[in-house]
């Protein structure tokens, strides 16, 4: 299977016209799928579809369940009509945020710190981890469908840890936005962090795994991959750059707000960007005339298994990562090599 994706340096893809081959997996998918309604249709672009297919290696029948699955999550759970004012007091510490640079591949950025942690409450966390990813993909540029993460550990330590967030982070990011990573950064992780990777390495496929990198402070091969991937000038000094300006929610909440202002149009059929994050419903639909029903009768080979232990290039948390969106703690920090 040629690729569908052009490749550039440092893990960065550009898209690509698919190849006749891979078009015909996509219209397969879209006649499996049957008619939608507008905006699951539009949802369901070429590129959606690619998406779902490179995550389960082109399989038709495993990309079409995964596909369904997502299908019938948006219609739920309209990640799409979540707006800041919802979300903006799981913003407060600074957790999770879309930097205002990018990487030099085009890419946007979201910046995750674990140990800012200041909610309990598993619903308010995924529902903020989701309205993140959704700002992403929107500030994706026409030629660019993947992100990237700058995990900071800064203050993370064990108590940080939530088992339950965990599986349910894994399972949204790795079910229902495949595809979207292109590389993340885990910024001076802690030596306790080392068994988890270790421990979920072998549930990755090795394309996953070249997309985690670990990077320290004092390291200067990992000094080489933020130059690579970063203009240092606008990095933020956490990561190494010479930006120190910081996070200031005030800020951020106005960009957010006039974010938010471009989600009406920008999941509207014709929009020039909508080929990036395809759009999902924006008001309740009919569900009952959609042929979203999963086969029933798929073997057992075929079955996708869908817990947070296997990973897959479905871009989802690996069980390290889903322990990024944690406990409400401030805790200290352990030393870092």
């Amino acid at each position: 299977m040629s690729a569908d994706l052009k490749k550039s340096s440092s893990n960065g893809y550009e898209k690509s016209v698919p190849s006749e081959e891979q078009q015909a997996k996509i219209d397969e998918i879209r006649k499996l799928i049957g008619p939608l309604p507008e905006k699951l249709a539009i949802y369901c672009s070429d590129a959606a579809i690619t998406r779902y297919l490179r995550a389960r290696n082109w399989n038709i029948k495993k990309a079409t369940k995964m596909l369904k699955e997502s299908l019938k999550w948006r219609a739920e759970f309209k990640p799409e009509e979540i707006r800041w004012d919802e979300v903006a007091h799981e913003a407060e510490t600074g957790k999770i945020y879309r930097s205002d640079y990018i990487d030099k591949h085009g890419r946007t950025v979201l910046v995750m710190r674990p140990s800012c942690q200041n909610s309990k409450s598993v619903k308010g966390q995924i529902r903020y981890l989701v309205y993140c990813m959704e700002n992403a993909i929107l500030n994706l540029p026409p030629d660019q469908e993947q992100m990237v993460w700058l995990i900071d550990f800064k203050g993370y330590n064990m108590s940080h840890i939530s088992l339950k967030v965990t599986r349910e982070t894994a399972h949204v990011l790795q079910d229902h936005y495949p595809e979207r990573l292109g590389v993340a950064i885990l910024y001076n992780p802690p030596k306790f962090f080392e068994p988890f990777w270790m421990v979920a390495k072998p549930f990755l496929e090795p394309k996953t795994q070249n997309k985690v990198k670990f990077v320290y402070s004092d390291d200067p091969n990992s000094k080489k991959i933020m130059e690579d991937l970063f203009d240092m000038d606008k990095l933020e000094s956490a990561f190494g750059g010479n930006d120190d300006s910081g996070f200031n929610i005030n800020k951020y909440a106005e960009r957010m707000r006039e974010d938010d202002k471009r989600i009406p149009a920008f999941w509207t059929r014709g929009n020039p960007q909508s080929e990036a994050p395809e759009p999902a419903p924006t008001s309740p639909i009919d569900l009952s005339s959609v042929n979203l029903k999963t086969d029933s009768d798929t073997s057992d080979n075929d079955k996708v298994d869908s817990s947070p232990s296997h990973v897959s290039d479905s871009e989802g948390l690996s069980p390290n990562e889903g322990a990024l969106i944690t406990e409400g703690n401030d805790n200290g920090s352990k030393e870092v090599q």
